[in-house]
């Protein structure tokens, strides 16, 4: 089949391939999957994990079992590309299929699966058939090579790319090629240049120092620093690294230990090691952290510059996991709660972002927009206080290391009357202290600031305050900006089972209600009921009474607001307070005069803009087609230079309450959900596309406006939209990306299509 399909093409002059020996993987094949497969195949959620972001998981090839499933029972063995095994043989042994090596006397299961698309190609710039189901959920096949037939009779139109503009004549051609030669596959291994080489040697010495308090800093250092995308100032773009603990030390080989968790015993002498990141960077799992001389100098000054010294280091286990205030007690607490604020959003991110690549049973728990603030470490008691903290630390303790389904109910009882007496403990302690005001609130540097927006399930977050001001607020003190961390990230286990994932969801929804009851604390008392009823109605008041411990009515604020409508007056105080660290004006959200839009646009982009900011501020009970939009939408602005700007419009549901892991269709208030418009790309998982001449923009919005049903919202897709049948699809899709890099570029990376949807 592969033979048949390219030389009937090569013998009516459609085109001219190359001789077999000029096919190469990295140099062609690599990046046709890259423009048309890694959209999809890539991260945890890749349908079969097959992930096409690099030689290695294509040699790795499909599994059936998904890493997704919130209702297993047994935690399953870890799948990690590059860490769990290396190499095809090691992951036959794990229970993958090739998708390269032909079979049975039929091509290799990748080629049969291209074939099976270009034989049923979606109809141009027409909706999906109604019975494909391309949701996020769909029950994905991955059949083995002798159950293609079966599959290709009854999945006609699942064939790859899926339910896509599929790839081009030169594409499917060089691939028959690259197949008929043996699909033979190198890996395109980055090299660290000299300058990042130089620099990576000083970061590991450091890391590796000898003595018990280096090795401390070193661990915790490792155990916030894992997740990350790690890049060198001055370094070469596209080149990044994640810090692993390896057997190996300096100057040899990288030999990664593959625990399950990054606090895991690992069982050996460990040196902490900068390994190169291989293969495509995908913009959901691309959370980046510079390196630099001054970065390492303030390392220094926070973990070294004082006279505090441990004579050992603690040992792994399941209570050093569960307390990390514990584990690492000996580290200066204001050293470690500095560290994170200084990077803020590089850990809200984290747990915002990572390290799952998709999670509605966590996000559930949080609102779909809501400013974060961070308290100031000279009033965080569990910084200044030493005798407060001593209470309070036993307290802190976090869920999730017991997975045993029978005692699920017991174990999480336990931790939720732990959280409640610190909950008890934090409130008495506040209303003895000083009362909260300006001060309280840190605003160290740009990352003071933060915006977390939910996408039903996953959610971005960045610096500033976007949109209009939200019905919550958070604000985190270093025990709950800590324990999210630990619970959400070093913790928690993608692979784990049903008692693991639940434990850690529901230790969320604690964390989500602490925050917003430090922030209650900086409202007038007799203001704070009326808050608390907005944010828990109907079902919200059994969670308050049943799990929740009781909020702080009585102690007086500093600051000087007024009863009625006090949490609008504090954010517009907060605003003009910290203007100099916001670094989003927003005047598309927050238009305060006549003209609504950003500074230095030309005509046809301030006009545009101007019309976009007649969209936020109104709920859906008035503008209808809010009922219409996905979650994030991206609408490409074409200017009449040929260049273009791109916005993203996200749709915020409103709910009588966040405090449950599921039931969300209950809670759901469709009336009263909003739309922010951003300028830029917003989301990870763009739902849909729109492309649209700038001085069309204002016809655009009047059309949103007007929209009152799914039939007026088609016309509107059919006139502007970029369908996923669309022939200039991944053109367009792919821009978003190219925007990325040219606006942002260190944050540049391949953005995911499974979400896309058939509008």
């Amino acid at each position: 089949m592969w033979f048949r399909a390219l030389f009937a093409l090569v013998a009516c002059g459609v085109f001219t391939v190359a001789r077999a020996g000029e096919i190469s993987y990295s140099q062609d094949i690599q990046p046709i999957l890259t423009n048309k497969c890694v959209a999809c195949h890539a991260c945890y959620d890749s349908p079969c994990q097959l992930n096409l972001g690099s030689g290695e998981g294509v040699l790795r090839g499909a599994n059936k079992s998904p890493v997704y499933d919130g209702a297993r029972t047994q935690a399953q063995p870890t799948t990690r590309l590059y860490f769990d095994a290396l190499g095809e043989e090691a992951w036959r042994r794990k229970g993958f299929t090739s998708v390269l090596d032909p079979q049975q006397g039929q091509a290799a299961l990748i080629a049969r699966m291209l074939e099976l698309g270009r034989a049923n190609p979606p109809e141009a710039n027409a909706k999906l058939p109604a019975d494909l189901d391309i949701s996020i959920n769909r029950d994905n096949q991955c059949p083995l090579p002798g159950e293609f037939e079966a599959y290709a009779k009854r999945f006609a139109h699942a064939g790859m790319p899926f339910a896509v503009a599929g790839l081009t004549d030169a594409e499917y051609a060089t691939l028959q090629a690259w197949g008929a030669q043996g699909a033979p596959v190198e890996e395109l291994t980055l090299q660290p240049s000299a300058a990042e080489q130089a620099q990576l040697l000083q970061w590991e010495n450091l890391l590796n120092s000898p003595g018990a308090r280096e090795a401390l800093v070193g661990r915790w250092l490792f155990e916030h620093l894992f997740l990350a995308h790690l890049y060198f100032e001055g370094g070469q773009p596209g080149h990044f690294f994640q810090l692993v603990r390896s057997r190996t030390p300096s100057g040899q080989p990288i030999d990664p230990i593959a625990s399950r968790r990054p606090n895991d015993d690992p069982g050996t002498t460990i040196y902490y090691r900068l390994w190169p990141i291989q293969g495509v960077i995908v913009h959901k799992t691309h959370i980046t952290y510079p390196l630099s001389a001054k970065k390492m100098a303030r390392v220094k000054e926070l973990f070294y510059s004082g006279d505090w010294n441990t004579d050992q280091v603690p040992g792994y286990g399941l209570q050093r996991r569960a307390n990390p205030f514990e584990t690492f007690q000996a580290i200066p607490v204001r050293a470690r709660y500095q560290f994170m604020l200084d990077n803020a959003e590089y850990f809200v991110r984290t747990f915002i972002r990572g390290p799952v690549c998709r999670g509605q049973i966590a996000t559930d728990v949080i609102r779909d927009n809501f400013w974060t603030l961070f308290q100031d470490p000279d009033h965080d008691l569990y910084i200044t206080d030493a005798s407060y903290r001593g209470e309070a630390t036993p307290l802190l303790a976090m869920p999730g290391q017991i997975d045993d389904i029978g005692d699920l109910l017991g174990l999480w009882a336990a931790y939720r009357d732990k959280r409640n007496a610190y909950e008890d403990l934090r409130r008495d302690a506040y209303a003895d202290a000083t009362a909260p005001d300006w001060s309280t609130i840190w605003s160290g540097n740009d990352n003071a600031l933060l915006s977390i927006f939910r996408h039903h399930d996953s959610a971005t977050v960045r610096k500033g305050l976007i949109g209009e001001i939200p019905q919550t607020l958070w604000l985190m003190d270093y025990p709950l900006l800590e324990r999210t961390y630990y619970q959400l990230v070093v913790n928690f286990d993608v692979f784990g089972n049903v008692s693991h994932q639940a434990q850690t969801r529901l230790y969320f929804d604690l964390i989500r209600n602490g925050a917003e009851l430090n922030f209650l604390r900086l409202m007038p008392p007799k203001s704070r009921q009326g808050y608390l009823d907005d944010w828990y109605q109907n079902s919200g008041k059994l969670k308050m009474w049943w799990d929740y411990s009781q909020a702080d009515f009585k102690t007086p604020t500093g600051l000087f607001l007024p009863t009625e409508g006090a949490k609008r007056v504090f954010a517009n105080q907060l605003l003009k307070r910290y203007d100099g660290l916001n670094v989003r004006s927003d005047p598309l959200n927050r238009c305060l005069g006549a003209h609504c839009y950003r500074n230095g646009l030309p005509p046809e982009l301030r006009n545009a803009e101007q019309a976009l900011s007649r969209l936020p501020g109104r709920p859906a009970a008035g503008l209808k087609v809010i009922h219409q939009l996905p979650e994030a939408t991206m609408l490409r602005v074409q200017m009449s230079d040929g260049s273009r700007v791109v916005y993203s419009l996200l749709r915020n549901r409103a709910h009588s309450n966040v405090a449950f892991l599921t039931g969300e269709s209950l809670r759901y208030q469709p009336g009263l959900d909003t739309v922010t418009v951003y300028p830029g790309v917003f989301s990870s998982y763009p739902n849909f596309m729109f492309n649209v001449p700038a001085l069309e923009v204002p016809g655009f919005v009047e059309a949103l406006e007007q929209s009152r049903d799914q039939a007026s919202f088609e016309r509107i897709v059919e006139r502007w939209g970029i369908r996923r049948s669309n022939p200039e699809f991944w053109r367009y899709f792919h821009d978003l990306t190219v925007y990325i890099n040219e606006t942002e570029p260190v944050e540049s990376g391949v953005l995911d299509m499974n979400r896309y949807e058939n509008l």
